[in-house]
């Protein structure tokens, strides 16, 4: 479901991909359904592509954003209520326990809330990948 999720460098919001045409992409924002033109020149990055730093190495958005629908309960997530920096971080903390402090930004955070959140209000909740929920249908019929 993330792969066809779209960010798009500039503009607020997240976006479904809709269609391809001649050097652009056509996406419908999940805000407000409207449909318009991602071109070549637009930072276009799908949510199936991002990972999170963990101490480990990455962790793939959607086990981060599965981790945050299970922490926040299904429900959306005030990021203003939260408060400070320090308080963001300790929440996120709970969500990804091992995330790289270092490298990993309030910033960064803040997006991934309010990409969380869109996601929810758009009712996209199962953040699992497809092929992720077959291997682990299948693990566990073995």
């Amino acid at each position: 479901m993330l792969k066809t999720i779209l960010s798009i460098s500039g503009r607020p919001g997240l976006f479904k991909l809709v269609n391809r045409g001649n050097n652009m992409l056509i996406v419908e924002s999940l805000a407000d359904g409207k449909r318009v033109p991602a071109y070549t020149r637009d930072k276009v990055i799908s949510l199936g592509e991002i990972t999170m730093y963990t101490m480990d190495g990455d962790t793939p958005l959607s086990e981060v954003l599965e981790s945050l629908k299970t922490v926040a309960e299904g429900k959306t997530v005030d990021v203003k209520a939260l408060g400070k920096d320090a308080d963001i971080r300790e929440f996120f903390g709970k969500v990804l326990p091992d995330y790289d402090r270092e490298r990993v930004y309030t910033s960064d955070i803040k997006k991934l809330i309010s990409w969380y959140n869109i996601l929810v209000n758009a009712g996209m909740t199962d953040f699992k990948e497809a092929e992720e929920a077959d291997a682990e249908t299948a693990a566990t019929e073995e």
